[in-house]
């Protein structure tokens, strides 16, 4: 069974590029922070700004494996892909691809964990977005566990 996805696509531009004209390695990383703004915002409806500012819940990337196999260049337009491989009570697993006609360009695991950003420590994930992201992730989140339960 395939996993739900979020996807987005993005245009590589010259501030991507390094001197080759191809993704500077570490633009991948902003590109996926963006992606994952854009999945809370978009596919969860969670509010990121709000989350962040107001609400005062961060998401840090605690770990982090990437995987580069082929460059993009500027002017191509690339997907990536963003899929849940697990939720847990305080962090979220989560797989990102890169891709570019049929070709995989860039491969990410990332493991986010909420945090308060009053002192840094981490907490349960809120449970309004641990719902939220069960469309992400069906059977694999405490939510889905701990209804099991009752």
């Amino acid at each position: 069974m395939t996993k739900p996805t979020f996807d987005m696509p993005v245009r590589i531009r010259f501030g991507h590029c390094d001197p080759a004209g191809i993704v500077y390695f570490p633009q991948y990383l902003v590109m996926t922070n963006a992606l994952v703004e854009d999945w809370f915002n978009e596919a969860l409806c969670i509010d990121y700004a709000h989350m962040i500012s107001v609400r005062r819940v961060g998401l840090p990337i605690v770990k982090l494996n990437c995987d580069f196999s082929r460059p993009s260049r500027m002017g191509e337009t690339v997907t990536l892909a963003l899929a849940v491989d697990t939720v847990g009570q305080r962090s979220i697993r989560i797989d990102i691809v890169c891709h570019c006609g049929g070709e995989v360009r860039f491969r990410a695991k990332q493991v986010l964990v909420t945090t308060s950003l009053d002192d840094g420590r981490s907490i349960d994930i809120p449970g309004d977005i641990a719902r939220a992201i069960e469309q992400f992730a069906p059977g694999t989140s405490r939510v889905m566990q701990e209804e099991t339960r009752s």
